[in-house]
């Protein structure tokens, strides 16, 4: 029987953390850093060099593995992107608010991150940090939700899920770029694009001389299928939604992947050619498990599915002088984190009325700590998937298919324990049912017909062994 301490421990993901962990700051001699967090979009765990795609050219993301801690087992708090971004930016579980039951492909313009909840961006601009968001936002639509109104002092990009790479339409066919709160029209390649922007505002910061914190967001490598010089696919796209169930190739997805590489070199040698690298703490990671052409290995699954392959990410933290350089942590963590890592970094704290499910990793990236024990815990409406990951253990569950892996010893989720380890198994069950009985309700799951279950259905793979279903638990 779990105790009051240990259900409450595992709500706030925390469990088997020393104090130390979750409240270590800068301390108040550090000069504050500035923060890049560069986020890819349906980048799969295993799509660049230093995670082991060899034919994929990544030498500016692999530098900064070189330069600083590389995660094995960084998790994403969701099989999908928006799920995760409010994660991110709040630093709790998504399913503390609404918009985090929403998706797939949540439509409603009165569901959104409320703009009076505490945010990384705000809690940084209470620090004195300058704000700015380019790329992807896909956290509630305008006028209602948006940037601007939840901590960036600026934005520069698309509010949906997904854009043309170069016509920047949205999914319906409508025009999503924007400058603040002003729609614009452009006509670049949205990769080089957004490159270009975040180069301009590192120039701009360092004139001004205040810390700052730029979340840069590429869509890449997110579909349509388009690299740079396939302003033809990008035509032939046209009246369509985008969705681009017959394109690409996976020469396309190398370029498209490289295209981003090549944009993280221009933002790196934008802060050494100001000054700033020195004091600059540097994040590359992606917001869930690769899609179609991605590599996951040596995880099955992929996005959509609460496999490892849909939730394991790369993940890099860069900070010279306060983070050592080329090492390896096995450290679990999910995209919760950043938030209070980060603040952390800052000499900040999350706001107290909100206190975040994510922990500081600070102490482990700055003294090389060892990894301590955590849960991490998850669900998601497609297919009725639940998961939670204690140790070398996961408990898994896909429609009424139930799991216990070991996905330490075998990553691929294909030797089912719970027969062999009944006791384990149930307390896992357990643990998730009191985890989730703190979260909001789920959502029902929509029948999937029309175009969205199209989407969704082409997007699931199959579940890691096809076998009979059990009793639901």
């Amino acid at each position: 029987m779990l105790t009051r301490r240990e259900v409450l421990l595992g709500t706030l993901g925390a469990a088997g953390l020393t104090a130390a962990m979750r409240t270590v700051r800068a301390r108040p001699d550090m000069q504050k850093p500035n923060i890049v967090f560069i986020l890819a979009d349906d980048l799969g765990y295993a799509d660049i060099g230093c995670y082991g795609r060899p034919e994929h050219k990544t030498p500016n993301i692999d530098g900064l593995a070189r330069r600083g801690t590389r995660f094995t087992q960084a998790y994403a708090n969701s099989a999908v992107c928006s799920a995760t971004r409010l994660a991110l930016i709040t630093g709790r579980y998504q399913y503390r608010l609404r918009l985090g039951l929403e998706e797939p492909l949540a439509t409603s313009t009165d569901i959104g991150l409320p703009p009076d909840h505490p945010t990384l961006p705000s809690l940084l601009k209470r620090l004195g940090y300058g704000t700015t968001l380019i790329g992807k936002w896909h956290l509630g639509a305008f006028p209602k939700f948006g940037p601007l109104a939840s901590g960036y002092d600026h934005f520069f990009g698309f509010r949906g899920g997904g854009i043309d790479y170069y016509s920047h339409r949205d999914v319906y066919g409508h025009d999503d770029l924007w400058q603040d709160d002003v729609p614009i029209h452009r006509s670049e390649y949205a990769t080089q694009m957004f490159g270009d922007r975040a180069v301009q505002v590192i120039d701009e910061y360092a004139k001004s001389r205040k810390p700052f914190f730029l979340s840069l967001h590429f869509n890449a490598p997110h579909w349509p299928w388009e690299a740079p010089g396939d302003e033809a696919e990008s035509r032939r796209l046209a009246g369509t939604r985008l969705f681009d169930f017959d394109g690409g190739t996976l020469r396309t997805y190398r370029r498209m992947v490289e295209a981003l590489d090549m944009q993280v070199g221009r933002v790196l040698r934008a802060l050494d050619g100001n000054g700033l690298s020195g004091n600059s703490l540097v994040v590359f990671t992606s917001d869930n498990g690769g899609e179609r052409f991605s590599d996951t290995w040596p995880f099955s699954g992929q996005k959509t599915e609460l496999l490892e392959g849909g939730l394991r990410i790369p993940a890099i933290a860069v900070w010279p002088k306060h983070i050592p350089g080329g090492r390896v942590s096995e450290q679990m963590m999910m995209s919760m984190d950043w938030l209070p890592t980060l603040l952390a970094a800052a000499g900040g704290a999350p706001d107290p009325a909100y206190p975040p499910d994510g922990v500081s990793l600070l102490e482990h990236l700055t003294q090389a700590s060892a990894p301590v024990a955590r849960k991490l815990y998850w669900r998601y409406k497609s297919n009725h998937q639940r998961a939670l990951r204690d140790g070398e253990y996961k408990y898994l569950k896909i429609l009424d298919n139930t799991y216990l892996f070991d996905v330490v010893s075998d990553p691929l989720e294909r030797a089912n324990l719970k027969d062999r380890m009944p006791e384990l198994y149930q307390r896992l069950v357990n643990e998730w049912r009191d985890w989730n009985a703190q979260m909001l309700p789920e959502l029902a799951e929509s029948s999937g017909s029309g175009v969205e279950g199209k989407l969704q259905a082409d997007h699931i793979g199959a579940s890691p062994a096809q076998v009979t279903p059990d009793n639901p638990d």
